[in-house]
């Protein structure tokens, strides 16, 4: 295969550099729980909401955005998702109350959704169609490293620097990648326009819809608990803000080896299997946490064994949603995007009301019934042909 160019290279880097501020911007939340709790005096369960309306906003605006400004070049797309995103961080470094970050949470959705289903289009048409697989795998390694790098920085900086330092940090990242991307990326023709008739059939179509629903349950799964990975640590493990750190950087580790070991496996096995591998490596995870006493042994292997598993899950489903949609794969990716932050969303609003009210034991079971969900929309999907 020819070598990239150097300069497809350097804007390659850039769009990763973006998608690693807004994947870490998007989720920063959740290491940085208690930081906000304490800064603006929220309950946890306030706090979570931040993810939840963060969720809903992005699975919303998504493909409607698309609708609306889809006609528009992907670079000005990208660079009006970054304004929008970073601004709204800024607001919410500067919010005086809990209204004014709600909004803000809002608005950084907004800023997200026109990023995330953008950058890979825009990557692959910097380069040759053999390279495209290439570049796009280029870009998605930011959403690796926001795992890796982004999520234990964000946790640390919040406990040693507080919430409002985090969000400033965040809010200036985006607007530095913003000017790189307008020095280092090439102004493209525009993007395709996406009619709400297409929009429509690729929602309601009988084999896509169950698969939606998987990714959907399997995201509320995770979310269930993980939206309340702070508070559990400090609660039930007995953990300080540095454990919250540390159990970020060991999912960052273990999901750049699960990404790892897909590429490898996708070689080998149907999207399918490995899909249900990844779902029941998280029910095990699930149902060792709930019979085994708490240690933060424990956590951290059972950390490492949840990272793995999901980053088997995202990228097969995702290769399921292609093999399924043949000539619809754009828009009906854009959907999955859309369907995964839905079920952030409800997982975190779940993961709020379940950990107030029945505690730790009781955000498991819920993971673990959405689980049995996700396998049940997967079994429906199956059946068609």
């Amino acid at each position: 295969m020819e070598a990239m160019p150097r300069s497809a290279v350097t804007a390659l880097r850039t769009l990763s550099l973006a998608y690693f501020v807004q994947a870490t911007g998007a989720l920063s939340v959740v290491g940085a729980l208690a930081a906000i709790a304490s800064e603006w005096r929220l309950s946890d369960a306030q706090t979570a909401l931040l993810i939840t309306v963060f969720g809903i906003t992005f699975a919303v605006a998504a493909p409607l955005l698309q609708v609306a400004l889809g006609h528009l070049p992907r670079r000005r797309q990208v660079l009006i998702g970054l304004g929008v995103f970073s601004a709204a961080a800024l607001v919410f470094a500067l919010a005086p109350d809990y209204r004014a970050l709600l909004a803000s949470r809002v608005a950084m959705g907004l800023g997200a959704a026109l990023i995330g289903p953008v950058l890979g289009a825009l990557a692959a048409g910097l380069v040759t169609p053999q390279q495209q697989g290439s570049a796009i795998a280029m870009v998605l390694l930011g959403l690796s490293m926001a795992g890796l790098v982004g999520m234990p920085l964000a946790a640390w900086m919040s406990s040693a620097w507080g919430a409002r330092a985090l969000f400033l940090a965040v809010g200036a990242a985006g607007l530095l990648t913003a000017l790189l991307i307008r020095l280092r990326v090439p102004a493209q023709a525009g993007g395709q326009a996406i009619s709400l008739a297409t929009l429509g059939r690729v929602l309601v179509h009988p084999v896509l819809l169950p698969a939606y629903l998987v990714v959907f349950f399997i995201a509320a799964g995770v979310y269930a608990t993980y939206a309340f990975i702070a508070p559990i640590i400090r609660d039930v493990f007995h953990g300080g803000p540095q454990t919250v750190s540390a159990g970020m950087a060991v999912l960052g580790v273990a999901g750049v080896l699960g990404n790892l070991f897909v590429v490898r496996a996708a070689r080998r096995y149907s999207a399918d299997a490995m899909l249900v591998a990844g779902m029941l490596l998280l029910a095990l995870d699930l149902a060792l946490l709930l019979l085994v006493p708490p240690t933060l042994a424990l956590l951290f292997g059972v950390l490492l064994l949840w990272a793995f598993a999901t980053d088997i899950v995202w990228p097969s489903q995702q290769r399921r949603i292609v093999e399924l949609s043949s000539e619809l794969r754009g828009v009906a990716l854009a959907v999955t995007a859309s369907f995964v932050f839905a079920g952030i969303a409800a997982g975190s609003a779940l993961a709020g009301v379940l950990y107030a009210q029945d505690g730790y034991h009781a955000n498991l079971l819920g993971s673990l019934g959405l689980l049995v969900l996700a396998a049940a929309c997967l079994w429906l999907s199956r059946r068609h042909p």
